[in-house]
């Protein structure tokens, strides 16, 4: 059974970009008149989308990868942790997930092509995202793992958009 933590954060995710959807449907509306992109526009934009939509799996998929490899000792449901992982690109930056995934709300506005998405509601749910990680993540880490996590954390930096940090979210990372 996974915590409620866990469950929030997906409910969390699905509104966001259900909702977020939605909500730039109606600003394009409101807002833009209901404009529309030229057809050739629609086309860059799905691209750009797909290809940030394909990085947001790739980095999930590796940094899932890592955190089920050593984040888990014992019987835990999936997506759950106990141990404080601190290898791979976690070395590197705390929150690695949550920086491929703060691109999902800008594929999804792209891949639509809503400006209203584009410009106002993804910007606005990845704020949203970064101050979420800042209030719950951290305190529910300090509150797990305690002073190794408050070491950490001085050590480690919340995000790093360094090329060798993001380079290193793309490395693959094998099965157990």
């Amino acid at each position: 059974m996974h915590s409620k933590s866990v469950i929030f954060r997906i409910v969390v995710w699905v509104l966001f970009l259900a909702g977020g959807w939605i909500l730039s449907l109606w600003l394009d509306k409101i807002i833009f008149n209901g404009y529309e992109f030229p057809r050739v526009v629609n086309f860059i934009f799905f691209v750009i989308g797909f290809a940030l939509l394909r990085a947001v799996f790739i980095v999930s998929k590796n940094t899932g990868r890592t955190l089920a490899k050593y984040g888990r000792k014992g019987d835990l449901p999936r997506m759950e942790t106990n141990v404080l992982v601190t290898q791979g690109v976690y070395s590197l930056m705390r929150h690695p997930m949550h920086l491929g995934l703060l691109f999902f709300p800008l594929a999804v506005a792209f891949i639509s092509a809503s400006i209203s998405f584009i410009l106002i509601v993804a910007p606005a749910e990845m704020l949203l995202m970064i101050i979420m990680i800042f209030l719950i993540e951290e305190r529910e880490a300090i509150a797990k793992f305690g002073d190794a996590y408050l070491e950490y954390k001085k050590r480690v930096p919340f995000f790093c958009i360094k090329f060798s940090c993001v380079k290193e979210l793309f490395k693959n990372v094998e099965k157990d």
